[in-house]
Formats: C-alpha cells, structure tokens, sequence
C-alpha cells in the first residue's frame, strides 16, 4: 500500500506514472476496485449523489461517512483509502475538525481529504499536528455548491486561477500530501502541477495534472444523470443490470427457475 510519504512523492516531472484514483463506498466495490489496480480508493461525499439520490454532497454526515469507510475497509485491500470530511465536519471548530477526522481513520481511512484553501489553513495544520495525512481539494469544490450557484467550471479569470495558486501553495505549506484538482481549464491544472512539489489528482482539470480521480458510478454507466464533460463511461453495467434483472423475473414467471437442479434434494421418506 502507498503510503501519504510515498504518494507526496509521485510527481509526473520526476518520472512517476500518473496517480489513479477511484471512489468505493462499500466492500465489493472496494474489492474489484482494488483488484483493477488503482493506486488509491476514495470514499468520497458523492455517496450522497451516487448511492443516496440527493442532488449534492451537503446532506452526508460524518457518521453516514464513517459508516461507508468501515464498509470500504472491510475489503481488506492493499490500497490507500481517503475518506472525504463531509460539509459541516471541519467547519466550526478545530477540536471538532480533529476528532471527526479521528473519527474517519478509527473507520479504516488512511487519510482524510477536505474542500478549501487558505480559509482551511487551521484544520489542515492542526489534522498535521494529530498525525493524520491530509488530502486538499481545490477548484470546483461540491461542498461550495451553493455559493457557486451550481456545478460551474472555476478559476477561469486571471484572478481566480492565482486564487486557486495560492491556495494550493498553502495546502502544501501545511503538510498536504496531496491535491484533488476539480473542474478548472486546462491551462489552470497543469500550472498548479508544474508549480506545487506535491502531487495533483485532477477531475474535470486536464490530462497534465499528476493523478486522475473518477466516480465508480460514472465510469461504470451506474447513474441515470447526464455525466459531466469529462466523464469518460468505460461500461454501461447500469443496462447489464437490469437485463439480468429482467431475464430473472422472466424465468420466475414462466415457472423456468428455480429449476430441479437449483433445488435441494429431498431425504427418501421425509414425509411418509
């Protein structure tokens, strides 16, 4: 498994292979995702999109997070798991932010990943004091969805992008390991990966950054939403599922299952 030190170092310009990243929220996801390769599993708050059916991220609590890291663990995979702190988690108070934190790495994470720059300095400093391995997250934050006013393409004027600079400089000066970099032009996430010395995952940020991160749900064709731009779907399980599913209430109601052979037989005399 990769560890936070070992991940810092994974800089593309160094000659590392590009980071790859996928979400799991429970333990067979984790398992074949695992099993594909990945580098690292997140146990991301889309669990409130993809598996929950809510709009945003905004309505996952630590203890719905705690529940899927515990699921995810479970897996007993030889992979690095980040867990995301959900909205609320790290935003009132730093002993708060700490022990929800704890909370997440007592469920089987081995970092935690959290959504801000700057306005975040505090959190990621003391997560760094307690020893625990901070992942940033920058660009399209899904937690800032209501200031944004949707899920709208960030640091597209001169000025947003050195914004969204100096945040990552920041993370980075903290103790980050590593940044998730969301929903940015091009340009913009190969500037912050040829400026930071820690490593960048990218979604919806360019082929540049040093890492790629993707949603189980969207690359498996899981979800009945129009994906985003720079979803590429590699299956389409979602209608493989339901033609199993059918082909199944089919047999059922044609009395073809179960059939002799999917029956347990019955001990001579049971009812004599």
């Amino acid at each position: 498994m990769l560890g936070a030190p070992a991940i810092r170092a994974r800089k593309r310009r160094h000659g590392a292979a590009p980071l790859v990243m996928v979400t799991a929220y429970d333990e067979p996801g984790a398992r074949y995702v695992a099993a594909a390769g990945v580098d690292l599993i997140l146990v991301g708050d889309s669990l409130a999109n993809v598996v929950l059916g809510h709009e945003n991220t905004l309505h996952v609590t630590i203890d719905d997070m705690c529940h899927h890291v515990r699921a995810v663990a479970a897996a007993r995979c030889d992979v690095h798991v980040v867990a995301d702190m959900p909205w609320l988690s790290y935003h009132l108070s730093i002993d708060e932010s700490v022990r929800n934190a704890a909370a997440l790495i007592r469920s089987g994470a081995h970092s935690v990943k959290l959504e801000g720059g700057q306005a975040r300095r505090d959190v990621v400093r003391a997560l760094f004091a307690a020893e625990i391995p901070v992942m940033g997250h920058l660009g399209l934050t899904p937690q800032s969805v209501m200031k944004f006013g949707g899920f709208k393409v960030q640091a597209r004027t001169h000025e947003a992008a050195k914004l969204l600079l100096e945040d990552a400089a920041v993370l980075q000066d903290e103790g980050a390991f590593a940044i998730v970099i969301e929903g940015v032009p091009s340009v913009v996430g190969q500037h912050v990966t040829d400026v930071i010395d820690i490593p960048t995952i990218g979604i919806g940020a360019g082929p540049d950054t040093d890492g790629q991160v993707l949603v189980f749900h969207d690359l498996l064709g899981l979800t009945d939403r129009t994906p985003a731009k720079f979803v590429r779907q590699y299956a389409d399980l979602g209608a493989q599922i339901t033609e199993a599913v059918g082909h199944f209430a089919t047999d059922v109601r044609s009395g073809d299952f179960p059939s002799r052979d999917e029956a347990y037989a019955s001990p001579d005399g049971l009812f004599d």
